[in-house]
């Protein structure tokens, strides 16, 4: 006797999906059909070991924020550029030195300390949607929903606000 997904599998073949029929393109439908009659996939019946446990939900979402943050703050480029943190420029009247934490005028170049900012920014535009998204549900109380929307719709407008401050002071023509 079949398993259980390959008898739902039979007894529905016979019907159409509206899917499958709603491209004309004979490329696709030799993609999706061609490998399919002379390959088959193994029926493995995989475990996991007992002693590994799932994460939890917040673990996973943690780890992805995370790893977004490292991605849109440039830490590859860092990595292999090795640019320095902060940079210098002289001041033309007083010729003292200024820190300058952003780079003027090359758009794919950044100090260390830019690409976390920016990338900061961007994971607080995220963290706005999220909260603003929380703000929908009703299973919370009304005050927190109207907390959740505040404070989701305040990261959204600051992060939006300080990221094209960061681009015009990075391009100091754009949109000008």
């Amino acid at each position: 006797m079949p398993p259980k997904s390959e008898q739902a599998t039979a007894a529905g073949a016979g019907a159409s999906q509206p899917s499958d029929q709603g491209s004309m393109d004979p490329f696709l439908h030799l993609l999706r059909i061609l490998p399919y009659s002379f390959l088959r996939p193994p029926r493995t019946r995989l475990k996991l070991p007992s002693s590994l446990a799932l994460p939890s939900p917040m673990t996973v979402f943690s780890l992805v924020l995370l790893t977004y943050f490292a991605v849109v703050s440039g830490l590859v480029y860092d990595v292999i550029v090795e640019p320095p943190g902060i940079g210098s420029t002289q001041d033309h009247f007083t010729g003292t030195v200024r820190p300058v934490v952003f780079l003027p005028g090359r758009v794919n170049g950044q100090y260390i300390i830019e690409g976390l900012s920016s990338g900061f920014m961007f994971v607080l535009g995220g963290v706005g949607l999220i909260l603003m998204d929380l703000a929908l549900d009703r299973n919370h109380a009304r005050s927190v929903r109207i907390s959740f929307a505040s404070f989701g719709i305040s990261a959204v407008v600051i992060a939006y606000l300080m990221s094209m401050l960061f681009i015009r002071i990075k391009i100091p023509a754009y949109l000008s």
